[in-house]
């Protein structure tokens, strides 16, 4: 592997661990739960087993549903997702009490590759306020060719070290792993997309844009 390229089974590969990596904790939560319920009769911790449980599974199908379209073939059938599909699923998978997001791209029909950019984008402005802010997504240009500008805002917000270099396709293929094939692949959908991706520093803000 040199440059850019990356060999289609190792990029598949690191893309499914990545997938794995992140439903390991909601998965081992819910089983936890299920063994507390058939070893434990106490009422009280019974319920709070339940509540780990459906806790824990919905946090599991917000992000099945979110990596199905950032990083899987959802909608193969057709070249065009909905950007509202793409704004619900990462609200349901993002959004929370400490995290809130302003989703300022127009309802339309986009192409698979822009869409899927946009959400791996936005999956890197939400590490960089691990501990919650505000993620505003505003769109640059408009039709087939919108890019985007996303501005992350929150206590300590910062971008990680390794991040940039991935994002831009600066650092190659040969130092990649399950954590950081992420930049990496957005790189990737990017340059499908005749764009070009950075994350920077914009004050106390994080800059994240495909454009």
């Amino acid at each position: 592997m040199s440059g850019s390229s990356i060999e289609a089974l190792d990029l598949a590969a690191l893309l499914c661990s990545r997938v794995c990596h992140d439903l390991i904790s909601p998965v081992g939560a819910i089983v936890n739960g299920l063994e507390v319920l058939a070893e434990d009769k106490d009422e009280e911790t019974r319920e709070f087993a339940l509540e780990l449980i459906k806790k824990s599974a919905n946090t599991a199908s917000a992000k099945l549903q979110f990596c199905r379209i950032a990083f899987g073939a959802a909608g193969s059938a057709g070249s065009q997702i909905d950007t509202g599909d793409a704004e619900k699923i990462t609200r349901g998978f993002l959004e929370d009490d400490k995290t809130k997001i302003a989703w300022n791209i127009p309802r339309v029909l986009m192409g698979k590759n822009r869409v899927k950019l946009l959400l791996n984008l936005l999956l890197i402005a939400s590490q960089a306020i691990p501990r919650g802010g505000q993620i505003t997504v505003d769109p640059v240009g408009e039709g087939d060719s919108m890019a985007f500008r996303i501005r992350a805002t929150g206590t300590n917000a910062k971008v990680l070290a390794t991040v940039p270099s991935l994002l831009s396709g600066e650092t190659g293929p040969d130092s990649l792993d399950a954590h950081r094939i992420q930049p990496f692949y957005a790189h990737l959908l990017a340059q499908a997309c005749g764009l070009k991706a950075s994350v920077v520093m914009d004050g106390d803000a994080v800059l994240v844009s495909a454009q």
